[in-house]
């Protein structure tokens, strides 16, 4: 059996005594409403713990994304941990657990990378901007495969093999956006201690982009990640409909009016949809 986390803010009778919110009303004589709520809070923590990837998560982000009392958390990651879904790592971060790499999918990225770079191709020479494609690793955006334009001015916001957090670029921005609630929610409190050093990055403002983006279609962002420049971005999605990565095209503010805007978010889905139909 895994050792028991342990943190010198919780008395052991804490965690040992449940509080009012964990017992609903009639839990007693009604036993499956108890174990049902106890499951889907333990799924919550999953999704939360695989969202940190390999950085790990925190026991008091785990609190704030799950709206749980510490207690609680520490009790749901005593099962994750001993039935090996969930590993502690250092002391206070949890990491998803060799349960969930039998189950888990082998790493796609090369394939991803290599089947995304004549999309990349196709929709830069129609831009003539750099093209980039990302995708997620935990709650870090990860960059396979760029492709360099032919307008004079080429803005390289990014190399192949940059990792940022998901959400100040805009292909992460995109693929942000098409997470569930849970995980966009889990991912921008991950980040939120490193956001204000992308041109003051709040987890509100990126609430509000992500919001924006769902309602427009598309990610737009600007001097965030670099200075006196704009990208847009699309989500690519799986063939079973999933976002599993995002392409963006990044240039001059000068360059990238609204209209030019939408321009390259058509170009990008017209790529996607006639060299990728049945998804990544």
């Amino acid at each position: 059996m895994a050792a028991r986390p342990t943190n010198p803010n919780v008395h052991p009778a804490d965690e040992s005594t449940p509080t009012a919110a964990d017992r609903p009303q009639g839990a007693d004589q009604r036993g499956g409403e108890g174990g049902t709520r106890t499951l889907r809070r333990g799924l919550q923590l999953l999704e939360a713990v695989l969202a940190g990837g390999r950085e790990g998560v925190r026991v008091v982000d785990l609190c704030r994304s799950a709206g749980l009392e510490r207690a609680t958390v520490h009790r749901l990651l005593d099962t994750l941990v001993d039935t090996g879904y969930v590993v502690q790592r250092e002391r206070f971060r949890f990491v998803p657990g060799p349960r969930l790499a039998a189950v888990a999918p082998a790493d796609a990225t090369p394939n991803r990378a290599v089947r995304l770079q004549p999309v990349l191709a196709r929709i830069s020479a129609a831009c003539g901007d750099a093209a980039f494609a990302i995708v997620r690793e935990g709650g870090q955006s990860h960059c396979i495969a760029r492709q360099v334009g032919t307008h004079p001015v080429q803005v390289l916001v990014i190399q192949v093999g940059t990792r940022q957090p998901l959400g100040v670029g805009a292909a992460g921005l995109a693929l942000l956006a098409a997470l569930p609630d849970a995980q966009v929610q889990a991912i921008i409190d991950m980040n939120a201690p490193q956001l204000g050093a992308y041109g003051g990055m709040t987890p509100e403002r990126m609430h509000l982009l992500v919001r924006a983006t769902r309602e427009r279609g598309w990610s737009v962002i600007g001097n965030h990640a670099t200075r006196g420049v704009l990208a847009a971005g699309v989500a690519v999605r799986g063939a079973d409909g999933e976002p599993v990565a995002a392409i963006s095209v990044a240039s001059t503010l000068a360059r990238m009016p609204r209209e030019r805007q939408q321009l390259v978010a058509r170009t990008i889905r017209e790529a996607l949809r006639e060299m990728l139909p049945r998804g990544l």
